[in-house]
């Protein structure tokens, strides 16, 4: 299932910071084995689907993945960081996160859209256990960190990046508030989530092209940038 699901998600980032912190751990203890890497985060996202976040534990992880408890804490200090871990690694795994530019907001609107992977059976799996985590982080501070500071941190900074860029090109006043857009985005298409629907690419469509573009091209005196 780890495989078969990677493809979902691009509204759902994440960041290298987690890897960074893995990296930390593992240079604490023996060398890092990226096959046994893979094999723990396969392990961690396969329960997590089967069990949800509050029934798995480490050790149900280690088991899973035919290795000791020890092999695990060496890696990632805590199984929220261990779950988001693996989480990042399947989103990294679906498509690139990083926006081309196009030269325009409206290409590179297009370029988001294009990026956004088909949805399967698999995938729809997977958006449950994403309500399962946001559902789990809401009593677990350590786990809602986590996935602010990575699962959903990498998709709002590229949104901010493609509304940068057109700020630099003056086809977004320099004094428009944007703060807020890449918020807007994001929690639409987990609202969506949380409805049961996929942020298909039609959906995601509607949201750039009817509600963000003109929101941010609004000229402050009302009429539209060039």
């Amino acid at each position: 299932m780890y495989y078969s699901t990677v493809r979902y998600g691009i509204i759902l980032g994440m960041s290298t910071s987690g890897q960074k912190a893995q990296d930390r751990v593992s240079r604490a203890g023996r060398p890092r084995d990226p096959s046994r890497d893979d094999a723990i985060l396969r392990a961690a996202l396969d329960g997590l689907a089967e069990l949800g976040y509050d029934r798995l534990s480490m050790d149900e992880i280690a088991a899973r993945a035919h290795a000791g408890k020890g092999a695990l804490y060496r890696r990632w200090p805590s199984k929220a960081a261990l779950v988001v871990a693996a989480m990042m690694t399947w989103r990294e795994r679906a498509a690139p996160l990083t926006i081309p530019d196009t030269g325009s907001l409206s290409g590179d609107i297009e370029a988001t859209v294009a990026a956004i992977p088909d949805f399967d059976e698999a995938a729809a799996q997977q958006m449950a256990v994403f309500v399962g985590l946001a559902t789990a982080a809401s009593r677990d501070p350590e786990l809602r960190t986590a996935l602010a500071d990575n699962l959903l941190a990498r998709p709002r900074r590229s949104i901010r990046e493609v509304l940068d860029r057109a700020v630099a090109r003056g086809e977004i006043a320099a004094e428009r508030e944007l703060d807020l857009v890449a918020d807007i985005v994001v929690g639409l298409n987990i609202l969506r989530i949380m409805l049961g629907e996929a942020p298909d690419r039609e959906y995601v469509a509607r949201v750039l092209n009817t509600i963000i573009y003109p929101l941010v091209t609004m000229a402050p005196t009302g009429g539209t940038q060039r």
